[in-house]
Formats: structure tokens, C-alpha cells, sequence
């Protein structure tokens, strides 16, 4: 177990313009990290909703009705919604044991523990849901970055665990957990991790570099909701796209500038907005709960427009919603409500089909297939296509209270619930020969 440590004075901000000669000396590149994000790492699934953030699989997976996938190994972990992630021939999990939050890695292939790294575990769940972590650690350029149920934001490296840095967001920048502590997924924009914070005064967005831990800038006092950002090209340059807790947000990833703002947020205090934002070429669609619903906004000009809204259309209580063939699919409704799965046009907001009975859960695409784990632990694969459901495999992989999304990377797929975390292969096997345990 390694304890980590804290650079010196991680939290001075320091100038947008530092030397070249500086950068050069972090563990990585600016050339490396463009890599990543372009693919280069074919196969990975180094962050939330994989390589590009957009639920998309890029491998060619395939699969015929009555086909499942097999198991390869489960190991025990400990609370929390934050699912695993997946680079080169590990995967990792953040999780809580006890009194720690632990950052682990496992070999890919056979579950073998490589490394673990610790932090005290201070968060309780107001709600008595869950008290481990909330967000999806990030892999970029042979380092984890990590957030934390209480606001710690850690780096450590790839290949052993040693700790590179930690801030305590909250106590250095006033950040509060809100209603189920700090959910946001870090985003890596070249040498910098942005997350959403909600800090005060004039933190709600913040960005530190990779390789010390150094506040670069802060921003805004947006709320910080419960949804990650993404990185995408707008009006000629990379911005980064947030969902805060009071709307959309986008940003200058150097430097912090606001590009243009929306408001998306409930007239209810209890307000949560937990969907990640989809990018569609000049567009980009939001999705809340709680009465607001669902917006496409065109943002071809620096001042958002609206192409639609409906709250009957796809409102999303905490999962996000996949893109395929101009089709959205997520589910719709609150989770305690009952939701349904929906396929929705995206440039119209009408409803193609709704498939009830499903419970809540998550939604990704592989193969132009739908591959969904329900909050029963349920995994299934459908087809994504308007003319309705069609389901193509159906199988429990895990318990009950599972809210974690999965990962696929190199024909194998990572998912846990809050006791375990399992590793499938994803080769086609009939089911009778799955259900029989034949190789």
C-alpha cells in the first residue's frame, strides 16, 4: 500500500505561458497526448465512456441472437459508482475499503493485483447510498488521475502506483460535495486536468498540471453537478464542454476564458444534471431530470441556439446517452421512479421506440450494437436501430445497485457492482455452451 504525497504548494496558480523548456521536463508531451486522444492506443479505454467520451467502441464487435459472453475472472472490491478503465494490459479501479479510497490495478487478462495506492476516506453519503468514489479515473500518457468522493485530486503513475501529487480541493479552493460528493471525471487537455469543482469564490471549474498538481487556472462559480466534460472542436479551436449543476458551459481549456454559457438546470433545489454532454458536429446535447429534460443546441454562433427541447423526450436522471446513425438511445426517467429505454431522433426529439421493463442502467455502442447493463446487473446486447427493440443476448454479470459504467477494450469487457468487479470475453459463444461452462 503506498501513501501518497503532496507536492509543495501544489495550489499557487502559476502563469498559462510557462516555459517551454519546463513542460519539457513533465513525464509527458503534448505530441503524446493528441495521440492518444486521436487513437493512436487503438483498443483502450483510458476514461469515462471511453476514448473520445462519447460511449463509442471502435472495435468490431458483433453479436446474433442467443449469443452471450463468457466469464474470465471476478475479483472482490470495495463501495462506489465509479467504474473501471482500461490501458494497455491493466485495468483499474477507484474503490473504497474501510477507512480508504483506493486506487487499484489489475493485469487485464487474469486479474492478477499489480499495485494498489491509498487515501484516507473521509466522505459520508448524506443518503446512506454509497461512500466510495463517484468518478471514472483518466489514463493519459502513463499516468491515473483521480477524484475523489471528498474532493481529493491525485495523480499517480501508470506503471507502479508511486504517487505524483494531491490537492484537497476541498479545504485549498472551497469546494463542496453537495448533495452525493464529487462525481466529475478529470479531463486531460494537454498538460493540463481539468475537473468540476464548484469552488468558491471563482472556482467552480478548475485546471491543474498533470505532472505537479499546480492550480494553472480557476473559474466561474458554477455549482458542480454530477456530469464530466468533454473536449471538441468549436468556431476553430478545442473547447471544453461542462454540465454544470446550473447548465452548459463552455471553456478555453488554456486558459479558463467562458466561450458562451446556457442555463439547464431544475427550479428545484434538489437538482441534479449527471448526463454527460454529446457533442454533434456544431451541436450539443444536454439532458437533465428533475423537470428540465432534454435540449439540442446549436452552437454555430458564440450564442447558443435551441433546436429542440421536450422533458417527454429522453430525460436522463444520471446516465448519459450514445449517438448512432443520427438515433439517440439512453434511458428516460427518474431512477426511483422507473425509467424506460429509449431510442429518440436526435435532430427532432421524437420518440422512435421505448422499451419498458428494463429498470435503469447504462447504454454504449459496439459493433453499431447496443450493449447495456441494467442497474440489476443485467448485460444485454440489442440492436441500435429506429425501427425498434430488437434484443439480441441477455445474461446477469453482476448484483443489484449497479450504477458503475463499464469499459471494453481488446474484445474484453470490465464492469462492477458494489462488491465485485468482473472481466467477460466477448467472443461469440451460443449460450447453451456459456450456460454449460464449455470452453
Amino acid at each position: 500500500m503506498i501513501a501518497c504525497s503532496q507536492a509543495n504548494d501544489p495550489m499557487k496558480p502559476v502563469p498559462a505561458h510557462r516555459p517551454k523548456l519546463q513542460w519539457s521536463l513533465c513525464l509527458g508531451v503534448s505530441v503524446l497526448l493528441m495521440a492518444w486522444r486521436e487513437g493512436a492506443s487503438a483498443g483502450d479505454w483510458p476514461q469515462f465512456l471511453g476514448p473520445n467520451r462519447d460511449g463509442v467502441c471502435s472495435e468490431p464487435l458483433r453479436f446474433e441472437a442467443g449469443i452471450e459472453p463468457s466469464s474470465l475472472w471476478s475479483r472482490e472490491v470495495g463501495a462506489g459508482f465509479a467504474g473501471p478503465v482500461v490501458v494497455g494490459d491493466r485495468v483499474l479501479l477507484h474503490h473504497r475499503r474501510g477507512g480508504q479510497e483506493v486506487l487499484e490495478a489489475w493485469k487485464a487478462q487474469d486479474g492478477t493485483s499489480l499495485w494498489t495506492l491509498s487515501h484516507p476516506a473521509t466522505y459520508r453519503d448524506d443518503f446512506g447510498f454509497d461512500d466510495g468514489p463517484r468518478a471514472v479515473p483518466t489514463v493519459a500518457d502513463g499516468r491515473v488521475f483521480a477524484l475523489g468522493a471528498n474532493g481529493q485530486l491525485s495523480g499517480a503513475s501508470l506503471a507502479d502506483g508511486a504517487p505524483l501529487w494531491s490537492v484537497d480541493t476541498g479545504k485549498r479552493l472551497g469546494a463542496a460535495k453537495g448533495f452525493f460528493g464529487f462525481a466529475c471525471s478529470p479531463l486531460v487537455h494537454r498538460d493540463l486536468v481539468l475537473v468540476a469543482l464548484g469552488g468558491r469564490p471563482g472556482a467552480g471549474i478548475a485546471a491543474f498540471e498533470v505532472g505537479t498538481g499546480q492550480l494553472r487556472w480557476k473559474s466561474g462559480d458554477h455549482e458542480a453537478g454530477y456530469a464530466s466534460p468533454v473536449l471538441s472542436q468549436f468556431w476553430g479551436a478545442t473547447q471544453a464542454v461542462f454540465l454544470t449543476r446550473d447548465g452548459l458551459r463552455v471553456m478555453d481549456p488554456d486558459t479558463g476564458a467562458t466561450r458562451c454559457e446556457y442555463p439547464w438546470r431544475s427550479r428545484q433545489h434538489a437538482s441534479v444534471n449527471a448526463t454527460t454532454p454529446l457533442v454533434m458536429g456544431e451541436q450539443v446535447f444536454l439532458s437533465a431530470s428533475y423537470g428540465t429534460g432534454a435540449i439540442l443546441l446549436d452552437l454555430r454562433s458564440r450564442t447558443p441556439s435551441k433546436v429542440w427541447s421536450s422533458d417527454e423526450a429522453l430525460s436522463c436522471h444520471y446516465a448519459s446517452v450514445v449517438l448512432h446513425e443520427g438515433m439517440l438511445f439512453g434511458f428516460h426517467g427518474r431512477q426511483e421512479q422507473g425509467t424506460e429505454l429509449r431510442c429518440v431522433e436526435a435532430q427532432t426529439g421524437k420518440v422512435r421506440w421505448t422499451k419498458d421493463g428494463l429498470g435503469a442502467g447504462s447504454v454504449l455502442i459496439a459493433g453499431g450494437q447496443l450493449l447495456i447493463l441494467t442497474e440489476r446487473g443485467e448485460w444485454l446486447a440489442a440492436e441500435a436501430k429506429a425501427t425498434g427493440y430488437k434484443e439480441l443476448a441477455r445474461t446477469q454479470v453482476l448484483g443489484s445497485g449497479t450504477r458503475a459504467y463499464p469499459a471494453i477494450a481488446n474484445g474484453r469487457w470490465f464492469g462492477r457492482d458494489p462488491r465485485k468487479l468482473v472481466a467477460l470475453a466477448l467472443q461469440p459463444r451460443s449460450a447453451a455452451a456459456v450456460k454449460s461452462n464449455v470452453p
